[in-house]
């Protein structure tokens, strides 16, 4: 890959050009009616999971689904979402080529968090969620300039102050499975109304939970989030779960010359400006990094010869290992974000640093044993390049069994 210079300006300006809006086709997607039932060979997202050997779907899916009771609060959909399916043995992979020093550039993220609001309280008061046309252009988010766009369960006194972050939002609704998801939301006032930007289609919280308020793919705000309990002492394993990225996509995505060609499954759009932005200082021409793209840390890989200095870190290899990451978003300013949750519950950077003594959220320049361990667990990502929706994660025998059905 090429190698090039960010400049601090554009490492320092907002997540979203000042008139970005995200693209219709995100907002009208709707998730296909799935269920756990569909681990044994239903229909998934148009296409199906075979149940035989054949590495072009998911082996033997039915003997390795593991029994008792999950909970959908805090790992919600299908067993067999994207979300939840481990990588497989049938994955094939190219390699990403990550640029550990996105933009070259010191003072990007390393990583950077993308803290999407997940706001699961169903018997919450209703509060309204008011059209602004704010967005990303730099002005208060607080106060609304159109319509109401939704009724939703928020505690009274939760506040979501004035920024210029991607802030995608999830409600649960009072029926305990409709999931409500916009961007940016913001709530400045306790008691008071909410505001946002971008509509997007309802998804169920027993589905398969692939679309949502993440506009650069529109991908979920909540499926593949690192939650509060996950990533904490006194284990080896990261959460059972994919994960979400956000890349510097000038960089890190394809060069690609049509809005058909920005976007893999299971993303259903790309940013508006895709065309002439990704992979446009790198003159990138790996067509499997585009937005969607499903990456992982090749089974034949030892965790252990990536000199991880971080438990953390470890947890996440062993994560990116077993279930990847999406990419969901383009950082825009340069960087490397994981989404992970703040709400109403608590924020994960707070338990994150209680934790572990330091902060999720670094840059290059800090070059801490937590910055260099996200850089090496990049220059160790690889895409799986036959996810599909018949071999998610790559097909064949899933690296761990599937999660235990959601308690209902």
């Amino acid at each position: 890959m090429e190698q090039y210079s960010a400049s601090l300006a554009e490492v320092e300006t907002a997540v979203r050009p000042a008139n970005y809006a995200p693209d219709r086709a995100a907002t009208t997607a709707v998730d296909a009616p799935v269920t756990d039932a569909t681990a044994e060979g239903q229909s998934v997202e148009g296409g199906s999971v075979a149940t035989t050997g054949a590495s072009a779907g998911n082996k033997s899916l039915a003997s390795v689904v593991t029994s008792g009771s999950r909970d959908p609060l805090k790992q919600p959909f299908a067993s067999n979402s994207i979300w939840n399916m481990p990588i497989g043995s049938g994955a094939r992979f190219v390699r990403a080529n990550l640029n550990p020093n996105p933009g070259n550039n010191i003072w990007a993220a390393m990583p950077g968090i993308d803290d999407e609001k997940l706001i699961l309280k169903p018997t919450a008061p209703l509060v309204n969620i008011n059209y602004s046309n704010a967005a990303w252009t730099g002005k208060n988010r607080c106060s609304a300039t159109g319509a109401l766009m939704y009724q939703v369960p928020m505690p009274s006194n939760y506040i979501i102050p004035n920024t210029n972050k991607n802030s995608s939002a999830v409600f649960l609704l009072k029926d305990g499975r409709t999931l409500v998801q916009t961007q940016p939301v913001a709530r400045c006032t306790a008691g008071g109304p909410a505001t946002a930007y971008a509509k997007f289609a309802n998804v169920d919280l027993y589905g398969s939970g692939i679309t949502g308020a993440h506009g650069g793919s529109g991908l979920s705000a909540i499926g593949g989030s690192i939650r509060l309990g996950e990533l904490r002492p006194g284990t080896t394993t990261g959460p059972r779960h994919a994960l979400k990225v956000n890349v510097y996509a000038k960089e890190a995505l394809f060069k690609c010359t049509t809005r058909s060609a920005c976007s893999r499954w299971p993303a259903t759009t790309s940013d508006s400006y895709a065309v002439g932005w990704y992979g446009s200082a790198s003159k990138n021409g790996n067509t499997a990094m585009k937005m969607g793209a499903l990456l992982a840390i090749p089974g034949t890989t030892s965790i252990t010869s990536l000199g991880l200095e971080t438990t953390p870190a470890k947890q996440l290899a062993w994560t990116l290992q077993n279930y990847g990451a999406y990419i969901v978003d383009d950082t825009y300013a340069a960087g490397f974000d994981f989404s992970a949750e703040d709400g109403p519950d608590g924020s994960k950077r707070t338990e994150f640093k209680r934790d572990w003594g330091f902060e999720m959220n670094q840059k290059v320049q800090g070059n801490t044993a937590w910055v260099r361990d996200i850089q090496r667990i990049m220059k160790a990502l690889s895409v799986v390049d036959n996810n599909s929706p018949t071999s998610i994660g790559g097909g064949g025998t899933p690296r761990q069994p599937l999660a235990p059905a959601l308690a209902k």
